[in-house]
């Protein structure tokens, strides 16, 4: 009888949750960013936007959403394109096709990701905080 329940639950790691997994407000991370003046690996074709730390799938996935344009206003709708800050190639490359444009040019998939290992450690830096935790400009 025992075997018979071990197949039938879903194997999940530890740091894992359900594939179906609905986050709470509290499991969601989120941190603002923005290009420095002098700041040259920045990876994004946007100056500035939110580091985010959501799950999906059942794992911590890290993103980055843009920020709402300058000049548009509050009543105005504007939708967020989003992209998968990872160092998985496949990810990095066919996860993120729909928004492509959100990163900046890179002659190479080795070029973009070089410029996103960074931004993919900040954000897991970001999804180990205690939730509720308030990270300062330069922190993570």
């Amino acid at each position: 009888m025992m075997t018979e329940l071990a197949v039938a639950m879903p194997l999940v790691l530890a740091g894992e949750q359900g594939m179906f997994h609905l986050p709470s407000s509290e499991e969601v991370r989120l941190q603002p960013i923005e290009r420095a003046d002098n700041e040259a690996g920045w990876p994004f074709s946007v100056d500035e936007g939110t580091l985010a730390c959501v799950w999906s799938a059942g794992q911590k996935v890290v993103m980055f959403f843009e920020g709402r344009p300058h000049g548009l206003d509050e009543d105005e709708d504007f939708e967020p394109r989003g992209v998968i800050v990872t160092t998985d190639p496949m990810q990095l490359t066919l996860g993120n096709m729909v928004n492509r444009a959100l990163f900046r040019d890179a002659t190479s998939v080795e070029e973009r990701l070089r410029l996103v290992a960074p931004f993919m450690t900040m954000g897991q830096k970001l999804c180990d905080q205690p939730a509720g935790a308030r990270v300062g400009h330069g922190e993570l």
